[in-house]
């Protein structure tokens, strides 16, 4: 069923114990799973990947933490800056050259300047509740909304 990983549950456990109730619902929904990071899965999408995001949570509470993942599209004004930065220095003329050394002197942003700027869609860090493509993003999911 994956068209890809826009919109999967992103599921971490992290106690010993969240870990393996997470392998085991894996083992069992096999079909549910986008991809396996071992105390991290991207669950599909689906109602089902929902379900069993939500029961792990509700399972081992704060123990286990959900996210619903959203497309990067880099042609979004808010990644131009790092878009142009990492295109720019993929296309240095010294594979060698660090990147603090390639950006000096350039209008491309120092990696501590990039580091304290967040990647938001409004200025607060605050989503607006929509994707690019104006679907909704639900990446803020808890198991309370």
């Amino acid at each position: 069923m994956s068209n890809g990983l826009k919109g999967t549950f992103l599921v971490v456990a992290d106690t010993p114990e969240a870990r393996q109730t997470l392998r085991n619902i894996c083992n069992a929904y096999e079909r549910a799973v986008a991809r396996r990071f071992g105390r991290a899965v991207l669950f599909e999408g689906t109602e089902l990947g929902a379900f069993l995001a939500f029961r792990l949570q509700i399972k081992h509470g704060t123990a286990v933490s959900i996210q619903r993942t959203v497309a990067v599209d880099e042609s979004r004004e808010r990644y131009r800056r790092a878009y142009e930065a990492a295109t720019a220095f993929e296309a240095r003329d010294h594979e060698s050259t660090p990147y603090p050394k390639f950006a000096t002197g350039t209008d491309h942003p120092m990696p501590a300047e990039m580091d304290e700027r967040e990647v938001t869609i409004d200025g607060d860090g605050e989503s607006d509740g929509t994707t690019d493509d104006g679907e909704t993003d639900d990446h803020r999911l808890t198991s309370t909304d």
